[in-house]
């Protein structure tokens, strides 16, 4: 006689119903039937990871590069507790996520009991929504709704609590997984529509902030045809790098760090922003807007929170490559004329920063140089995960990125340590396309064990670690504004020798022309390799005296 199905089960299939092949996680105690569910099920692979932060952070690069929900799942207390930060990141980075975790049976719950926690009201925070299982009936709409939420927009993360109990409770006959149901889509108001041509009419000078939202709504097409119609100049956020060539004409790059970098110029004229896809976490908009004098038209698929450098005047809360078809059809149809676009040579500033690294063969590496022989590496649909730090700033600036989601950032939180996992999720979530980590040598420290899950689960990824044994971003702040720095310089271990340890191939770069050599044949070999790459962050402060004043937060 076959054995009832149980709630782990009934999980497993529905995660699979949803569209899930692949779960990120680590097995404990409490949710060893889920795991084993997972596990058994034809359409789903478990990858054992080595702590669940980078569970949690694969599952969110994973949610990132194809827009459904990564899955990450962990044990109860301590291993719930460890997902929260891929987790929150994925929240603010408004990327779709859904945490499951194991919780004590529903028998001790409501008293004192070992390894109890409240991670409901832990997690409730950080996500959209957070619950508890209670009752195998619940598991399919419970799901469905953790993975509606996750998805749409504004996307994030959701988490729910499996009890111990809950998980071996047989399923009662007849209950699956509920039935796919098909999304909509909103159209633009045409008021709106008529009302944001009649700004642009008006308008001197005009500027485009492109956000996430515009990559994700895929309106990277949308966007170029509006552009190019009205000769208009594009920023970027640095989660919508590449959503706009950086190649194009008309490319300002990704507003910057500084007070004033290159593109902010191009804001200190403009009388009118056209906000597609932006959200307010991804730039300050007091850093483009401090008067509160710029007439700004928003263009998402939802409304912002308030702000008073953010004040809207014409909303079109709709489909973004609808909105913007119906836009530029709009301008067109009024016979707007091309403004008269005229800061190209930011484009020309920023190649000769990276023309100027190339050349530069000085040890410890410029940063300029890294970034280029980045570039000359990958091809434009590769893809590179750019860490927390004074690394962020140089990759952000200089990285010619020419489609989305290619150099991805973490931005909402800015979380340390995320690459290395996250390169696992991205090679994962995009099989084919060459992966590169570059990350400090401070952050890759913090989730080196993943490397071992590489190497285990035979996932192609190349490490490039900027060394300078310090926290150097923080470095770079102290010096500017305390005049010295203190406690942020370390040693590190061999750490060639260390990759070597996990079976990772491991490399060293002594001389700035070894590491175009190097990036290139580890890319190619398929496996898993560490370079480590010395960096001469001396750099940090020079473009500080060049450009102004560090005046955010990293």
């Amino acid at each position: 006689m076959p054995s009832e199905r149980t709630v782990a089960q009934l999980v497993a299939e529905t995660l699979h119903e949803e569209g899930v092949d692949t779960v990120f996680g680590i097995p404990g105690e409490e949710n060893i039937r889920l795991v084993q569910a997972i596990s058994d099920h034809p359409g789903l692979r478990f990858v054992l990871v080595r702590h669940e932060q980078g569970a949690s952070f694969m599952a969110d690069v994973y949610g990132r590069l194809t827009g459904r929900a990564g899955v990450c799942t962990a044990t109860l207390g301590p291993g719930a507790i460890n997902l929260l930060l891929g987790v929150t990141d994925a929240t603010t980075d408004s990327v779709p996520v859904v945490a499951i975790s194991a919780q004590v049976g529903l028998d001790r719950n409501y008293k004192e009991s070992h390894q109890i926690v409240d991670l409901e009201a832990m997690f409730t925070p950080v996500t959209k929504w957070a619950d508890t299982v209670e009752r195998p009936e619940a598991v399919p709409e419970m799901l469905r709704k953790a993975f509606d939420l996750a998805q749409a927009e504004r996307p994030g993360a959701t988490y729910l609590a499996l009890p111990q109990d809950v998980e071996a409770m047989p399923v009662p006959a007849g209950l699956t997984p509920l039935a796919a149901r098909p999304t909509h889509h909103a159209a633009p108001d045409p008021v709106q529509v008529r009302a944001a041509a009649d700004v642009l009419r008006s308008a001197r000078n005009p500027v485009v902030l492109a956000g996430h939202g515009a990559v994700r709504g895929h309106a990277g097409p949308e966007l170029r045809a509006l552009v190019e119609e009205l000769n208009l100049p594009v920023a970027t956020t640095f989660q919508a790098k590449g959503v706009i060539p950086d190649s194009h004409p008309n490319a300002l790059g990704v507003v910057g760090f500084m007070r004033h970098d290159y593109e902010n110029f191009a804001f200190d004229r403009a009388d009118v922003v056209l906000a597609v896809g932006y959200e307010l976490q991804e730039f300050a908009p007091v850093r483009i807007n401090p008067h509160g004098d710029k007439t700004i038209v928003h263009i998402n698929r939802f409304a912002q929170d308030e702000d008073a450098d953010y004040q809207i005047a014409v909303n079109i809360e709709a489909d973004v490559a609808a909105s913007l078809q119906a836009l530029t059809a709009a301008v067109r149809e009024a016979g707007l004329p091309k403004f008269s676009f005229t800061d190209a040579p930011i484009q020309g500033l920023l190649e000769h920063e990276l023309r100027q690294g190339a050349v530069d063969d000085s040890f410890p590496l410029k940063p300029q140089r890294i970034v280029h022989e980045i570039r000359a590496a990958l091809d434009d649909d590769d893809v590179v995960l750019t860490d927390t730090g004074a690394i962020k700033m140089w990759m952000a600036r200089l990285y010619p990125t020419q489609q989305p989601n290619t150099c991805v950032i973490s931005n909402g939180l800015s979380t340390m340590a995320w690459t290395l996992p996250g390169a696992i999720g991205a090679a994962l979530a995009l099989p084919g396309r060459r992966v590169l980590a570059t990350m400090g040598d401070g952050s890759f420290l913090m989730n080196s064990q993943e490397l071992e899950t590489a190497v285990r689960e035979q996932v192609p990824l190349v490490a490039l670690v900027w060394v300078d044994e310090a926290y150097g971003l923080i470095k770079w702040k102290m010096d500017m504004e305390l005049g010295r720095h203190d406690d942020v310089d370390f040693t590190n271990p061999d750490l060639v020798a260390y990759a070597r340890s996990f079976g990772a191939e491991g490399h060293r770069i002594t001389a700035a022309e070894q590491l175009a050599p190097t990036l290139r044949e580890a890319l190619a070999d398929g496996g898993v390799h560490v370079i480590a790459c010395p960096v001469d962050y001396r750099e940090n402060l020079a473009l500080t005296d060049r450009l102004g004043e560090l005046t955010v937060a990293l």
